[in-house]
Protein backbone atom coordinates (compact mmCIF):
# COMPACT_ATOMS: atom_id res chain seq x y z
CA UNK A 1 0.00 0.00 0.00
CA UNK A 2 1.12 3.04 -0.87
CA UNK A 3 0.48 6.00 2.21
CA UNK A 4 1.11 9.71 1.26
CA UNK A 5 0.48 11.41 5.08
CA UNK A 6 0.01 15.35 5.23
CA UNK A 7 2.14 15.93 2.67
CA UNK A 8 3.23 19.99 1.61
CA UNK A 9 5.24 21.22 -0.75
CA UNK A 10 6.59 24.21 -2.37
CA UNK A 11 9.51 25.15 -4.67
CA UNK A 12 9.94 28.36 -3.32
CA UNK A 13 7.61 30.44 -0.88
CA UNK A 14 4.51 30.04 -3.03
CA UNK A 15 3.23 26.67 -1.87
CA UNK A 16 2.85 23.82 -4.41
CA UNK A 17 0.82 21.37 -2.50
CA UNK A 18 -0.92 21.40 0.83
CA UNK A 19 -2.30 18.74 3.21
CA UNK A 20 -2.04 16.01 0.86
CA UNK A 21 -3.46 12.60 2.03
CA UNK A 22 -4.16 9.82 0.55
CA UNK A 23 -3.74 6.20 0.12
CA UNK A 24 -3.23 3.55 -3.05
CA UNK A 25 -3.99 -0.33 -2.52
CA UNK A 26 -1.68 -2.85 -4.02
CA UNK A 27 -2.93 -3.59 -7.19
CA UNK A 28 -5.08 -0.67 -7.41
CA UNK A 29 -5.05 2.29 -10.67
CA UNK A 30 -5.30 5.78 -9.05
CA UNK A 31 -5.78 8.81 -11.76
CA UNK A 32 -4.37 12.27 -10.76
CA UNK A 33 -6.50 14.91 -12.89
CA UNK A 34 -6.31 18.58 -12.44
CA UNK A 35 -5.60 21.64 -14.58
CA UNK A 36 -2.27 22.65 -15.48
CA UNK A 37 -0.11 24.20 -12.97
CA UNK A 38 -2.34 22.02 -10.13
CA UNK A 39 0.72 19.72 -8.88
CA UNK A 40 0.14 16.60 -11.14
CA UNK A 41 3.65 15.89 -11.89
CA UNK A 42 4.69 17.53 -8.35
CA UNK A 43 3.59 14.98 -6.96
CA UNK A 44 4.42 11.80 -8.80
CA UNK A 45 8.19 13.25 -8.33
CA UNK A 46 7.25 13.18 -5.30
CA UNK A 47 5.93 9.51 -4.69
CA UNK A 48 9.40 8.89 -6.64
CA UNK A 49 11.91 10.48 -4.53
CA UNK A 50 13.07 13.15 -6.74
CA UNK A 51 12.63 15.70 -4.02
CA UNK A 52 12.71 16.20 -0.89
CA UNK A 53 9.51 16.57 1.29
CA UNK A 54 8.74 19.59 3.36
CA UNK A 55 6.23 18.56 5.54
CA UNK A 56 4.79 14.45 5.69
CA UNK A 57 5.60 11.23 4.52
CA UNK A 58 5.05 8.78 1.71
CA UNK A 59 5.36 5.23 2.79
CA UNK A 60 5.43 1.97 0.20
CA UNK A 61 4.72 -1.13 2.22
CA UNK A 62 6.74 -0.05 5.17
CA UNK A 63 9.30 1.64 3.16
CA UNK A 64 9.34 5.13 3.12
CA UNK A 65 10.32 6.93 0.28
CA UNK A 66 12.85 10.00 0.97
CA UNK A 67 14.50 12.02 -1.12
CA UNK A 68 18.06 12.98 -2.74
CA UNK A 69 19.08 14.28 0.85
CA UNK A 70 18.90 10.54 1.85
CA UNK A 71 19.60 8.35 -1.34
CA UNK A 72 22.92 9.24 -4.19
CA UNK A 73 21.06 7.63 -6.28
CA UNK A 74 16.89 9.05 -6.85
CA UNK A 75 14.20 6.46 -6.95
CA UNK A 76 13.96 2.57 -5.74
CA UNK A 77 13.79 -0.89 -7.51
CA UNK A 78 10.13 -1.52 -6.34
CA UNK A 79 9.29 2.04 -8.12
CA UNK A 80 9.11 2.80 -12.13
CA UNK A 81 8.56 6.48 -13.13
CA UNK A 82 7.71 7.01 -16.45
CA UNK A 83 8.08 11.14 -17.07
CA UNK A 84 7.36 13.09 -20.43
CA UNK A 85 11.27 13.16 -20.75
CA UNK A 86 11.95 9.60 -21.55
CA UNK A 87 15.50 9.38 -21.19
CA UNK A 88 15.98 6.53 -23.35
CA UNK A 89 19.40 5.40 -24.70
CA UNK A 90 19.18 6.95 -28.89
CA UNK A 91 21.73 5.09 -30.35
CA UNK A 92 20.31 1.52 -29.46
CA UNK A 93 17.11 -0.56 -30.67
CA UNK A 94 14.02 -0.83 -29.29
CA UNK A 95 14.52 -4.23 -27.63
CA UNK A 96 18.16 -3.52 -26.48
CA UNK A 97 16.28 -0.26 -24.50
CA UNK A 98 13.55 -2.31 -23.13
CA UNK A 99 16.15 -5.35 -22.25
CA UNK A 100 19.20 -3.33 -20.65
CA UNK A 101 18.51 -3.91 -17.31
CA UNK A 102 17.66 -7.78 -17.41
CA UNK A 103 19.90 -10.38 -16.53
CA UNK A 104 22.23 -11.56 -19.14
CA UNK A 105 22.99 -14.56 -16.91
CA UNK A 106 19.56 -16.17 -18.02
CA UNK A 107 19.28 -15.13 -22.16
CA UNK A 108 16.41 -16.92 -23.29
CA UNK A 109 13.80 -15.27 -19.99
CA UNK A 110 15.50 -11.57 -21.04
CA UNK A 111 14.39 -12.61 -24.56
CA UNK A 112 11.22 -14.09 -24.21
CA UNK A 113 10.41 -10.98 -21.73
CA UNK A 114 11.51 -8.73 -23.99
CA UNK A 115 9.60 -9.81 -26.64
CA UNK A 116 6.54 -9.78 -24.17
CA UNK A 117 6.74 -6.02 -23.74
CA UNK A 118 7.16 -5.14 -27.48
CA UNK A 119 3.92 -6.80 -27.74
CA UNK A 120 1.62 -4.82 -25.08
CA UNK A 121 3.07 -1.60 -26.30
CA UNK A 122 2.83 -3.09 -29.94
CA UNK A 123 5.91 -2.45 -31.12
CA UNK A 124 6.32 -5.43 -32.94
CA UNK A 125 7.72 -3.97 -36.46
CA UNK A 126 10.34 -1.94 -35.16
CA UNK A 127 12.06 -4.12 -32.24
CA UNK A 128 15.09 -3.91 -34.00
CA UNK A 129 14.82 0.03 -34.49
CA UNK A 130 17.34 2.42 -33.27
CA UNK A 131 15.43 4.74 -30.79
CA UNK A 132 16.73 7.86 -32.21
CA UNK A 133 14.58 6.90 -35.47
CA UNK A 134 11.23 6.25 -33.62
CA UNK A 135 8.31 9.03 -33.83
CA UNK A 136 7.69 10.97 -30.52
CA UNK A 137 4.66 8.42 -29.76
CA UNK A 138 7.04 5.23 -30.16
CA UNK A 139 9.80 6.39 -27.65
CA UNK A 140 6.95 6.86 -25.29
CA UNK A 141 5.60 3.53 -26.10
CA UNK A 142 9.56 2.04 -25.44
CA UNK A 143 9.73 3.93 -22.18
CA UNK A 144 6.48 2.35 -20.89
CA UNK A 145 7.97 -1.19 -21.90
CA UNK A 146 11.41 -0.36 -20.35
CA UNK A 147 9.64 0.49 -17.32
CA UNK A 148 7.79 -2.76 -16.76
CA UNK A 149 11.11 -5.23 -17.65
CA UNK A 150 11.50 -6.00 -14.07
CA UNK A 151 8.10 -5.63 -12.74
CA UNK A 152 7.58 -3.24 -10.28
CA UNK A 153 5.49 -2.49 -7.56
CA UNK A 154 3.95 0.41 -8.35
CA UNK A 155 4.45 2.62 -11.47
CA UNK A 156 3.81 6.01 -11.58
CA UNK A 157 3.25 7.52 -15.22
CA UNK A 158 2.95 11.30 -16.13
CA UNK A 159 0.39 11.78 -19.57
CA UNK A 160 1.92 8.39 -20.57
CA UNK A 161 -0.46 8.64 -23.99
CA UNK A 162 0.12 11.66 -24.54
CA UNK A 163 2.72 11.71 -27.59
CA UNK A 164 0.70 8.60 -29.19
CA UNK A 165 -2.01 9.27 -32.19
CA UNK A 166 -5.18 8.09 -31.73
CA UNK A 167 -5.00 5.48 -34.35
CA UNK A 168 -2.45 3.06 -31.39
CA UNK A 169 -4.29 5.11 -28.02
CA UNK A 170 -7.58 2.78 -27.16
CA UNK A 171 -5.71 -0.42 -27.59
CA UNK A 172 -2.71 0.56 -25.98
CA UNK A 173 -4.44 1.81 -22.93
CA UNK A 174 -6.11 -1.64 -22.71
CA UNK A 175 -2.81 -3.68 -23.29
CA UNK A 176 -1.17 -1.48 -20.19
CA UNK A 177 -3.66 -1.36 -17.82
CA UNK A 178 -5.08 -4.95 -18.22
CA UNK A 179 -1.06 -6.08 -18.13
CA UNK A 180 -0.99 -4.01 -14.55
CA UNK A 181 -4.08 -5.77 -13.50
CA UNK A 182 -3.19 -9.44 -14.06
CA UNK A 183 0.41 -8.66 -12.75
CA UNK A 184 -1.45 -6.66 -9.54
CA UNK A 185 1.22 -3.41 -9.91
CA UNK A 186 -0.03 -0.80 -8.55
CA UNK A 187 -0.65 2.61 -10.68
CA UNK A 188 -0.92 5.99 -10.35
CA UNK A 189 -1.49 8.18 -13.72
CA UNK A 190 -1.16 12.06 -13.85
CA UNK A 191 -3.51 12.87 -17.22
CA UNK A 192 -5.73 15.15 -18.63
CA UNK A 193 -7.42 13.18 -21.00
CA UNK A 194 -10.43 11.23 -19.52
CA UNK A 195 -9.89 8.36 -21.66
CA UNK A 196 -6.85 7.32 -19.64
CA UNK A 197 -9.13 7.34 -16.95
CA UNK A 198 -12.75 5.77 -17.70
CA UNK A 199 -12.81 2.66 -17.44
CA UNK A 200 -9.49 1.69 -16.03
CA UNK A 201 -8.76 4.06 -13.11
CA UNK A 202 -10.15 2.41 -9.48
CA UNK A 203 -10.17 5.82 -8.60
CA UNK A 204 -9.92 9.43 -9.46
CA UNK A 205 -7.95 12.04 -7.00
CA UNK A 206 -8.68 15.59 -8.27
CA UNK A 207 -6.38 18.93 -7.30
CA UNK A 208 -7.09 22.15 -7.41
CA UNK A 209 -6.26 25.32 -5.21
CA UNK A 210 -3.10 22.92 -4.20
CA UNK A 211 -5.44 20.50 -2.25
CA UNK A 212 -7.22 17.68 -2.73
CA UNK A 213 -11.01 18.32 -3.59
CA UNK A 214 -12.71 14.72 -4.17
CA UNK A 215 -11.52 11.70 -4.40
CA UNK A 216 -13.91 8.92 -5.68
CA UNK A 217 -14.70 6.13 -8.28
CA UNK A 218 -14.93 7.46 -11.64
CA UNK A 219 -18.87 6.26 -12.08
CA UNK A 220 -19.31 8.75 -9.11
CA UNK A 221 -17.85 11.72 -10.05
CA UNK A 222 -19.06 11.52 -13.32
CA UNK A 223 -22.13 10.98 -12.46
CA UNK A 224 -22.15 13.52 -9.40
CA UNK A 225 -20.11 16.49 -10.61
CA UNK A 226 -19.21 18.81 -7.23
CA UNK A 227 -17.81 20.89 -9.25
CA UNK A 228 -17.48 22.63 -12.86
CA UNK A 229 -13.88 21.84 -12.83
CA UNK A 230 -14.82 17.80 -12.61
CA UNK A 231 -17.76 17.97 -14.50
CA UNK A 232 -15.11 19.60 -17.59
CA UNK A 233 -12.82 16.87 -17.46
CA UNK A 234 -15.49 14.43 -18.57
CA UNK A 235 -17.79 16.74 -20.95
CA UNK A 236 -19.24 20.05 -22.15
CA UNK A 237 -21.70 20.76 -19.36
CA UNK A 238 -23.97 23.69 -18.14
CA UNK A 239 -25.33 25.38 -14.97
CA UNK A 240 -28.60 25.39 -15.09
CA UNK A 241 -31.10 26.60 -11.77
CA UNK A 242 -27.17 26.49 -9.99
CA UNK A 243 -26.72 22.38 -11.17
CA UNK A 244 -24.76 20.78 -13.18
CA UNK A 245 -25.36 19.11 -16.23
CA UNK A 246 -23.73 17.95 -19.53
CA UNK A 247 -24.80 17.94 -23.05
CA UNK A 248 -26.39 14.87 -23.48
CA UNK A 249 -28.52 16.05 -20.30
CA UNK A 250 -30.39 18.65 -21.97
CA UNK A 251 -32.89 17.41 -24.85
CA UNK A 252 -34.71 19.73 -27.53
CA UNK A 253 -38.66 19.35 -26.84
CA UNK A 254 -41.58 21.05 -28.64
CA UNK A 255 -42.53 24.55 -27.14
CA UNK A 256 -45.70 23.46 -25.30
CA UNK A 257 -43.25 20.92 -23.47
CA UNK A 258 -41.12 23.37 -21.97
CA UNK A 259 -40.68 26.57 -20.80
CA UNK A 260 -36.49 26.41 -20.82
CA UNK A 261 -35.55 28.32 -24.38
CA UNK A 262 -32.52 29.31 -26.22
CA UNK A 263 -31.15 31.09 -29.34
CA UNK A 264 -28.93 28.66 -31.75
CA UNK A 265 -25.11 30.57 -32.23
CA UNK A 266 -23.43 27.46 -33.43
CA UNK A 267 -23.18 23.52 -34.69
CA UNK A 268 -20.54 21.23 -34.57
CA UNK A 269 -19.73 18.04 -35.67
CA UNK A 270 -18.83 15.60 -33.29
CA UNK A 271 -19.44 11.86 -34.64
CA UNK A 272 -22.61 10.55 -34.17
CA UNK A 273 -24.15 13.75 -33.21
CA UNK A 274 -23.34 17.34 -33.34
CA UNK A 275 -23.35 19.38 -30.50
CA UNK A 276 -25.32 22.28 -30.54
CA UNK A 277 -24.38 25.96 -29.23
CA UNK A 278 -27.04 28.28 -27.90
CA UNK A 279 -27.67 30.98 -25.90
CA UNK A 280 -30.05 30.49 -23.08
CA UNK A 281 -30.64 33.52 -20.34
CA UNK A 282 -27.47 35.33 -21.53
CA UNK A 283 -25.57 32.28 -21.24
CA UNK A 284 -24.26 29.54 -23.66
CA UNK A 285 -25.20 26.10 -23.32
CA UNK A 286 -24.39 22.81 -24.92
CA UNK A 287 -26.83 20.35 -25.60
CA UNK A 288 -26.46 16.98 -27.79
CA UNK A 289 -29.03 16.79 -31.41
CA UNK A 290 -28.68 14.19 -34.29
CA UNK A 291 -28.60 16.80 -36.57
CA UNK A 292 -27.31 20.68 -37.20
CA UNK A 293 -29.87 23.67 -36.61
CA UNK A 294 -30.14 27.12 -38.05
CA UNK A 295 -28.08 29.77 -36.60
CA UNK A 296 -30.64 32.05 -34.38
CA UNK A 297 -33.62 29.49 -34.48
CA UNK A 298 -35.46 29.73 -31.21
CA UNK A 299 -35.46 26.31 -29.65
CA UNK A 300 -36.77 24.33 -26.25
CA UNK A 301 -35.27 22.43 -24.55
CA UNK A 302 -35.57 20.13 -20.98
CA UNK A 303 -33.58 18.60 -19.02
CA UNK A 304 -32.90 15.01 -18.28
CA UNK A 305 -31.67 14.12 -14.61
Amino acid sequence: MLQVKKLSFSYSKDPVLKDINFTVNSGENLAIIGESGSGKSTLLKLIFGEYDLEQGQIFWKDNEILGPKHNLVIGYDFMKYVSQEFDLMPYTSVENNIGKHLSRFYPEEKEQRTNELIKIVELEDFAKTKVKNLSGGQKQRVAIARALAKEPEILLLDEPFSHIDNFKKQSLRRNVFNYLKTKSISCIVATHDKNDVLGFADEILVLNGKKIIAKDKPQELYKNPKSPLIASFFEEFNIINNKIYYAHQLKLVEDSNSNLKAIVKESYFNGNSWLIEAEHNDTFIYLNNIEPLKKEDVVYFKVLD
